[in-house]
């Protein structure tokens, strides 16, 4: 059997975990990093194909030897005009059995430890939502029986090709430009996001055709050539290209915010000396970072805040939502971007807050105003974004803060006068909050309709977007997410079963948190104007 001695950084084999069930099994992790402690050695692993926020040091007992795996060497391989190429992007594995021949395997490779121990593995992807949009509505509605359904008269060509652009399960895909000569085959009387959906119900008939649309094209292969604009403001999307084995692995043990105890999911660039402390001690009202509990306490004494810095926008109840200008209170910016990438894997940039506004919610008591969770904003996006980062911390979590966030903001957008989406990628999280909300704020539109005038009532996704400020785009998608969009005899039918009418009330009654439009004091800035600043 191979000694654990042997195991170096890159390796992969099975390890022991518990899944949901609380049962045993083993899926194949990879070491990226060995340390001693007094007695014993902790492998720091991170499970392939898992989120990274299980990842996790364990000990020699919880490693399946039999079936380690070790990194094999990468080989240049020439390219087409026979010149040295680069190396594969995913580096094939040698099994070694547990054999005695191991032994003479690793001497030969202690030349290569070094260069060895400093490779690092593309990063493993999330476990995404179900791709079929069939068997993600199976998974929360039954079968349908009897139907509501919504038809679609088309009136603009532009809109019809932006429907037919998105895959069934709402992924995007870069429009084709038009080319001389070449004509696009489209459904008669069919335009897209500006045609009228009448609004008809009966009861046991045959279920509308799907519509199958085609598959989509990878946004980031253009067709046309022509690269897309560059940003000019800021963003807080993690650049990936520059993951090393320290990002790669979480660096604090655990946070004391306020009465709760925080468990890091993530990496963040908290300074190195407090990175080995077994508690980082957080003040929830300023969020300054102290190494000991003694010291937190001296700096209670001195700390007069009792809330976030900013203006009080929305209060209702104990809930209360802070506007902070990333310019005007850096600090507090900073060292809340610290605390949100310990749970956020995908975004990053905590020094750079100018070009960002914060909305922190918040829980009043008698001690003070408590944070729950905060999403951030630009102040000028190109690009529509009303989002950049949103979090609800961990103790707060499958409480209704998630989607309360997300309603916040798009209030905000509404005041605004505009329409937004969420700065993309979102997380395994994010992405069901959102995928959540928007179905239900478009279902209780769908549903609350009324006939006018003894005819069907009609209503254009256009016009669900101008309600709600949800992008058009993210409107479609969410509809095609669901299954509900047909083609039928000419036209687009959305049809709502019985059974996604009862599951949205369902859903609605556990909803009790919901945002007061009359409770909200905001009056947007026209950041254009560098006097703003």
């Amino acid at each position: 059997m191979c000694r654990p001695t042997f195991i170096i950084p890159c390796c992969r084999l099975p390890v022991l975990r518990k899944n949901q069930e609380n049962e045993d099994e083993w899926p194949l992790a990879e070491i990226l990093s060995v340390k001693e402690i007094p007695g014993r050695k902790l492998y720091y692993v991170h499970y392939i194909d898992f989120n990274k926020r299980l990842d996790e040091w364990v000990t020699p007992d919880r490693l399946d030897m039999k079936k380690l795996q070790f990194p094999k060497k990468e080989a240049k391989t020439p390219t087409k005009n026979g010149l040295p190429g680069s190396r594969p992007s995913s580096p094939e594995r040698e099994v070694v059995r547990a054999h005695l021949h191991v032994y003479s395997l690793l001497q030969k490779r202690k030349a290569e430890s070094v260069s060895l121990a400093t490779q690092v593995s593309p990063a493993t992807p999330v476990p995404s939502l179900p791709g079929s949009t069939e068997a993600s509505q199976a998974s929360v509605y039954p079968a349908a029986r009897d139907t509501n359904t919504f038809t679609l008269k088309s009136s603009s060509r532009e809109d019809h090709e932006q429907l037919t652009s998105l895959t069934t399960n709402g992924t995007a895909r870069r429009p084709m430009p038009n080319q001389p000569g070449r004509k696009r085959k489209q459904p008669p009387n069919c335009g897209g996001t500006d045609e009228i959906i009448k609004v008809f119900q009966y009861n046991n008939s045959p279920r509308c055709a799907n519509v199958y649309l085609p598959p989509g094209e990878d946004s980031q292969d253009s067709s046309d050539g022509i690269p897309s604009a560059p940003r000019m403001t800021g963003s807080l999307v993690s650049d990936r290209s520059h993951d090393d084995i320290v990002t790669r692995m979480k660096n604090i043990d655990c946070i004391e915010l306020g009465r709760h105890r925080l468990k890091p999911w993530y990496f963040s660039p908290y300074p190195q000396e407090l990175t080995t402390l077994p508690i980082l001690y957080l003040c929830e009202f300023c969020l300054k970072y102290l190494k000991s509990l003694k010291c937190l306490q001296r700096h209670l004494t001195k700390c007069n805040l009792r809330h976030p810095p900013g203006n009080e926008i929305y209060r209702k109840g104990t809930i209360s939502f802070f506007e902070i200008d990333g310019r005007k209170n850096k600090t507090y910016s900073q060292n809340l971007c610290l605390l949100a990438k310990c749970f956020l894997d995908h975004k990053t940039l905590y020094y750079d807050t100018d070009p960002f506004l914060f909305y922190v919610m918040t829980e009043y008591d008698s001690k003070g105003f408590h944070i729950v969770g905060y999403f951030s904003k630009e102040k000028e996006s190109t690009e529509d974004y009303n989002v950049a980062c949103i979090l609800t911390l961990p103790p707060y979590q499958r409480r209704g803060y998630g989607k309360l966030l997300i309603e916040f903001s798009y209030e905000l957008s509404k005041v605004e006068g505009k329409t937004g989406t969420p700065e993309k990628p979102l997380s395994d999280l994010g992405l069901l909050s959102y995928r959540s909300y928007w179905s239900q704020t478009i279902l209780e539109i769908l549903m609350d309709l009324k006939p006018d005038n003894g005819e069907r009532p009609q209503i254009t996704i256009n016009e669900i977007s101008e309600i709600t400020s949800v992008k058009k785009e993210d409107v479609i998608s969410t509809l095609q997410y669901l299954n509900l969009i047909n083609y039928y005899k000419g036209q687009y039918i959305l049809t709502l079963s019985e059974d996604i009418v009862e599951g949205h009330e369902r859903a609605m009654q556990k909803r009790h948190l919901r945002i007061d439009p009359k409770c909200l004091h905001f009056t947007p800035k026209d950041w254009s104007k560098r006097g703003k600043w």
